[in-house]
C-alpha cells in the first residue's frame, strides 16, 4: 500500500473553464461506496498522476527522507524495512545515502515494479517484495527500523486489521528497535478536510475531489474523479483512511505492544503545483520502541511429505484428442512429469489414475497424506465439464490440494462470463456476441475479420483454421462446423479477430503474498504459409504434422509499457478469479497495439514443452524447476490458511 493524498476524479470542462459538476451521489452514501479493500485497485499509474506533485518530487523526498534519519539517528548498517513503500521514493532515497540493507514491501505489483526498475536503473542495494501489510514475508527480528511513510496507516476497515499491521511490525522488529510512522494528524483534518477541491495534474487530465466524513466520524471518505480534457471521466475512485488523533494511535500502539512512543516534527509538503493537498497536508511524525525477547530459534527438520498426483484416466475416452485416446505423446508427457518429481527428494509421490475407484483410492489412503497434486485437468472421467468436480471432491474428503478451487474453474470455462468480469474491472476485450444454442440468425455487430469459438471449454477445442471469417458465409460455415463438433446444444463466441501480436503471461504463486510474473511470450507464426490465419488453434496444439508446427513461442517484443500494463491486469484477473498456485493468461493485440484479453486459464497445461515451461525456460527456470516451484507456492498458501484459521485478532479495549 501507498501514500494518498485524498486525490478523486472526473469529466469535461464547462464554457467558463470550470470543471462539471460530478455524477451525483449524495454524500451519506460515499461511505457505502468504499470497497473495503479499495486499495487494491486505486494504486496505478493513474496514482502517479494525481499524487505526483508530491509523490513525484525528489525535492519532497529528500526533506522528508533527512528529517526521518535525523529523528531515527540510524547507522548506514542498519536493517530497515520501509512498510508501505509504493514506488519505493523513500528507501531509494534513503540508499543513495550509503544504506546497504533495505527492504521495501508494498501492496501495489506496479508500484513495486516501478521501484524494482528505478532500484536496477541506478543499482541501488534495496530489495522490494509485494506483500501484505497484516502477513509479513519475513522472518521475526529481522529489522532494526521499520518505517510506514507518506500517510500509509490506516486505509483497512477496521481498527483490528491495523492492529494487526502493528502487532506484524512488532514481530519482525529485533528487541529494543523502532517504528516510525509518518500519518496525517486525524484532529486536524477532521475540522479543516475541504469537501470540494479540482486541480489541473498535466496539461490534459484534471482531479476533482469530494470528500466527507464516516457515520461515526473516525474515517475521512473520498471520491476522486480523473478526468481528461478529450476522453472525458477515465476513473472514478473511493476511498477512505482511519483518522487518528495522537491519543488514540499512542493508544492503539500501546496494545501493540509498544511503548515510548514520541511525536516529532509535524510535516507539511510544498508542493509545485500549490494545490490541494488532501490528507498530505498536516501530518505528524512518532516513533515507538519495541521491548521484547528475541524469538525462539526454531529448528526446522525436513520431512518427508506424502504426495498424492491425480491425473486423467488412460483408459477411457477422452474427446478432446486427436484419436480420442491417450497415445504415446501423452504417455512419454507423463513420464517427463514423473522424472521431474522423482528429482524433489522431500516428496514421496503416490499417482492415482483410476477414474474408476479414485473416491475410494483417495478415502483409503487420506490418512497418510499431506496434499495432492492435482493434474487432472482432463476431468473426472475425462470430462474437460468436471475438471471443477476433482477440486470439489477433494474440498469435501478434506484434502489440500494445488491449483485453483472449482468457483475458479467455473468461471474461467465461460469465455463469456470472463470477459464481462474483466470489462467490469476495466479491462480490455475483443468485441462479441453471444450465440445461444436456439438462435440461427443473428445480426454482427462489428465488422469483420472475426473468430467463432466454443463458449465453453479450453485446449483450443473447436478452434481451426476455418473459425476465422472474412465473410457472412465463412461465418455461417464456422458456427455450423462448431455445433457439429461440440453439439447444438452449447453457445458460441464471435470475436473481431485481432491481427496483432499473440501473447501469454504465466503466474505461479499467490498475489499478493508471494509470486513470480514471469516472462511474457509471443508466438511466432512466421514460417506459417500466409493463407493461413494466424492462430494458436487446435492444429497447432494437437496435430504435429500440421503446418502449424512451424510455429514457435519466444518472448514478447513489447513495449515497457504495455509490459507493465499486461502484468497489473493479470494479477487484477488472479485474484479477482480466484485462482491459485499458477495461471495462464492469453491476450492478443489488436492493430494498434492495444492488448485486449482472450481467455484466463487456470491449472494450465503443465507439459514439459508447454507454454508454462516455455515462459519458465526464458526465466532461466527448467521444467523440473518449474514444478517444484509450483508446490512450494502450494506449500506457502497451505501455511498461510492454516495460520488465518487459528488466528483471532481482538479489538484493543479504548481504541477509537
Amino acid at each position: 500500500m501507498s501514500e494518498k493524498s485524498s486525490k478523486p476524479k472526473g469529466g469535461r470542462l464547462t464554457k467558463n473553464g470550470q470543471p462539471p459538476k460530478s455524477p451525483m451521489i449524495h454524500k451519506d452514501h460515499f461511505e457505502a461506496q468504499v470497497h473495503p479493500d479499495w486499495w487494491r485497485h486505486i494504486f496505478t499509474s493513474l496514482y502517479l498522476k494525481t499524487d505526483g506533485d508530491v509523490v513525484n518530487d525528489p525535492g519532497i523526498t529528500g526533506k522528508e527522507v533527512s528529517l526521518i534519519l535525523d529523528t531515527l539517528k540510524v547507522q548506514p548498517d542498519a536493517h530497515v524495512l520501509d512498510l508501505c513503500c509504493g514506488q519505493g521514493r523513500h528507501s531509494l532515497e534513503i540508499a543513495r545515502r550509503g544504506f546497504k540493507n533495505i527492504d521495501g514491501l508494498d501492496r501495489s505489483h506496479y508500484l513495486i515494479q516501478r521501484a524494482k526498475s528505478q532500484g536496477k536503473k541506478e543499482a541501488l542495494p534495496v530489495r522490494f517484495k509485494e506483500g501484505d501489510a497484516r502477513k509479513l514475508p519475513y522472518p521475526s527480528d529481522s529489522f532494526d527500523v521499520v518505517t510506514i511513510l507518506g500517510n500509509s496507516f490506516g486505509y483497512f476497515e477496521s481498527v483490528q486489521d491495523d492492529m494487526r499491521v502493528l502487532k506484524e511490525v512488532a514481530r519482525v522488529l529485533k528487541p529494543w528497535g523502532k517504528l516510525l510512522i509518518d500519518v496525517t494528524d486525524g484532529d486536524y483534518l477532521r475540522e479543516h478536510f475541504e469537501p470540494r477541491s479540482w486541480e489541473w495534474m498535466d496539461e490534459k487530465h484534471f482531479v476533482c475531489r469530494e470528500r466527507s466524513l464516516s457515520l461515526d466520524g473516525q474515517r475521512l471518505i473520498s471520491r476522486e474523479l480523473i478526468n481528461h480534457t478529450q476522453k472525458g471521466l477515465i476513473a472514478d475512485h473511493f476511498y477512505a483512511e482511519r483518522l487518528y488523533s495522537k491519543e488514540s494511535l499512542t493508544n492503539l500502539l500501546k496494545h501493540a505492544g509498544f511503548s515510548d512512543t514520541m511525536f516529532h516534527a509535524e510535516v507539511s509538503p510544498e508542493s509545485q503545483r500549490n494545490q490541494d493537498l488532501g490528507m498530505m497536508q498536516r501530518r505528524f511524525i512518532l516513533t515507538t520502541t519495541i521491548k521484547k525477547q528475541w524469538a525462539a530459534q526454531k529448528k526446522k527438520k525436513e520431512q518427508t511429505k506424502e504426495v498424492v498426483v491425480i491425473m486423467g484416466d488412460p483408459s477411457k475416452p477422452d474427446a478432446l484428442k486427436p484419436l480420442c485416446i491417450f497415445d504415446d505423446d501423452d504417455f512419454y508427457t507423463i513420464d517427463q512429469l514423473k522424472n521431474a518429481l522423482r528429482q524433489i527428494d522431500r516428496y514421496k509421490i503416490t499417482y492415482l489414475n483410476n477414474h474408476n475407484t479414485l473416491i475410494h483410492d483417495l478415502a483409503r489412503i487420506k490418512p497418510k497424506v499431506d496434499f495432492v497434486f492435482n493434474l487432472c485437468d482432463e476431468g473426472f472421467n475425462n470430462d474437460p465439464r468436471k475438471e471443477l468436480h476433482i477440486p470439489s471432491l477433494l474440498e469435501i474428503m478434506g484434502f489440500r490440494y494445488t491449483g485453483s478451487g472449482p468457483q475458479c474453474l467455473a468461471y474461467c470455462y465461460d469465455k463469456s462470463l470472463v470477459r464481462g468480469i474483466a470489462k467490469e474491472m476495466g479491462i480490455a476485450v475483443p468485441e462479441a456476441f453471444f450465440i445461444r444454442p436456439e438462435e440461427t440468425s443473428f445480426e454482427l455487430p462489428f465488422n469483420f475479420p472475426v473468430i467463432a469459438k466454443p463458449n465453453f471449454g479450453d485446449s483450443s477445442f473447436g478452434i481451426t483454421t476455418r473459425s476465422v471469417s472474412y465473410t457472412i458465409e465463412e461465418l455461417v460455415n464456422a458456427i455450423s462446423e462448431i455445433r457439429s463438433k461440440i453439439g447444438y446444444e452449447k453457445p458460441i463466441l464471435v470475436e473481431e479477430f485481432l491481427t496483432g501480436k499473440d501473447l501469454s503471461l504465466g503466474i505461479i504463486g499467490n498475489a499478493p503474498e508471494s509470486y513470480m510474473v514471469l516472462p511474457i511470450i509471443e508466438e511466432d507464426y512466421s514460417g506459417l504459409p500466409e493463407s493461413l490465419p494466424k492462430i494458436c488453434g487446435y492444429e497447432a496444439k494437437w496435430l504435429p504434422d500440421s503446418p502449424y508446427a512451424t510455429v514457435k513461442s519466444i518472448p514478447a517484443q513489447i513495449s515497457e509499457e504495455t509490459k507493465k500494463l499486461l502484468e497489473e491486469w493479470c494479477v487484477m484477473l488472479f485474484e479477482r478469479l480466484e485462482c491459485r498456485d499458477y495461471c495462464r493468461f492469453d491476450w492478443r493485440l489488436d492493430a494498434n497495439g492495444n492488448p485486449k484479453l482472450l481467455e484466463v486459464n487456470p491449472n494450465p497445461g503443465w507439459c514439459w514443452d508447454g507454454h508454462l515451461a516455455k515462459m519458465s525456460a526464458f526465466s532461466e527456470i527448467d521444467y523440473p524447476k518449474m514444478i517444484e516451484t509450483i508446490l512450494a507456492e502450494a506449500e506457502k498458501r497451505f501455511s498461510r490458511e492454516t495460520e488465518m484459521v487459528v488466528e483471532k485478532p481482538l479489538a484493543p479495549a479504548g481504541v477509537s
